[in-house]
């Protein structure tokens, strides 16, 4: 898991999600939007082994799905505490030359920076797919909560 930790929603709920998996957690955080230690406690109690990382190139090589996250702007007190904190991982061909070939990215979108729209095209890039796959689990519920099905 890769971004703004500290404030991901996705990623937090995700985290606990995987603790039903035999899985292990990477995260990758510019300083201070790191995981929030209720969840990695959580991941930990539940038998999860946890690493941190400083950089993506060092995260990336044994990695079989990256999921990216954006840098909240909204987040952020001023403009330029939020530019110090973006630009640190961003997702680009020439970066994933790095990667498994079989590994995934995901994201739970809008984008900003951190994948470069040159990346759409690899093979890899499944998060189009997944936002699909969420638009209709979305479907899926007002459906039911409307008692269409």
């Amino acid at each position: 898991m890769v971004g703004d930790l500290k404030h991901g929603r996705t990623v937090h709920s995700l985290a606990r999600l995987l603790t039903l998996y035999n899985v292990q957690l990477r995260y990758v955080a510019p300083p201070g939007l790191g995981m929030p230690d209720y969840v990695t406690q959580y991941a930990a109690s539940q038998g999860i082994h946890q690493e941190e990382f400083s950089s993506l190139e060092a995260a990336l090589p044994d990695t079989d799905v990256l999921y990216m996250t954006r840098i909240q702007k909204e987040r952020f007190g001023t403009p330029e505490d939020y530019e110090r904190a973006c630009g640190h991982f961003i997702v680009t061909t020439h970066l994933m030359t790095r990667a498994k070939r079989k590994m995934i990215v995901l994201h739970p979108l809008p984008r900003n920076q951190e994948i470069s729209p040159e990346f759409d095209t690899d093979p890899r890039a499944a998060y189009f797919r997944q936002a699909e796959g969420g638009m209709y689990v979305r479907m899926a519920l007002l459906a039911m909560v409307l008692g269409k099905c």
